[in-house]
């Protein structure tokens, strides 16, 4: 029982997290795909298990910086899938500067870097409040 509470608590979590990133990006680049949703539901339960599975309590930055590279590293495998492996030319970075493959740039690192706070605070919101979980406390450094 208590397997499937988990199983339903981290779909809901990256159903959530998949669609506030969707509707973000259609808000600031006027649309989206449908694996842009899969993607961020995988970052957004991935930002969220860094609490769940880690016994230390880390700092609020090194939650950022953690998920910085939880975000990049995902958002690397998904577009070597999606743009270069399928053709699919979600997005392509290659014209910014430090980019690899045009797949992920140091620009929009920095990016999910300031991204993630708001996602870490969610995610610790909805385990407070859907699930019961303790009520967040944040160490900033």
């Amino acid at each position: 029982m208590e397997r499937r509470l988990k199983i339903e608590k981290h779909l809901i979590l990256f159903v959530l997290g998949g669609m506030g990133y969707f509707f973000l990006e259609v808000l600031v680049r006027g649309y989206s795909h449908y694996t842009m949703f899969l993607c961020g539901g995988a970052c957004f339960l991935c930002i969220g298990l860094l609490n769940e599975s880690v016994k230390i309590k880390m700092s609020f930055v090194s939650q950022m910086v953690l998920s910085t590279f939880i975000i990049t590293g995902l958002e690397l495998i998904t577009g070597l899938i999606v743009n270069v492996w399928l053709g699919w030319d979600i997005w392509d970075y290659s014209d910014l500067p430090y980019n690899f493959k045009g797949q992920i740039c140091l620009l929009y690192s920095v990016l999910w870097f300031f991204a993630s706070s708001v996602a870490i605070v969610m995610d610790d919101f909805l385990r407070y409040k859907l699930f019961h979980e303790e009520k967040p406390h944040y160490k900033i450094l």
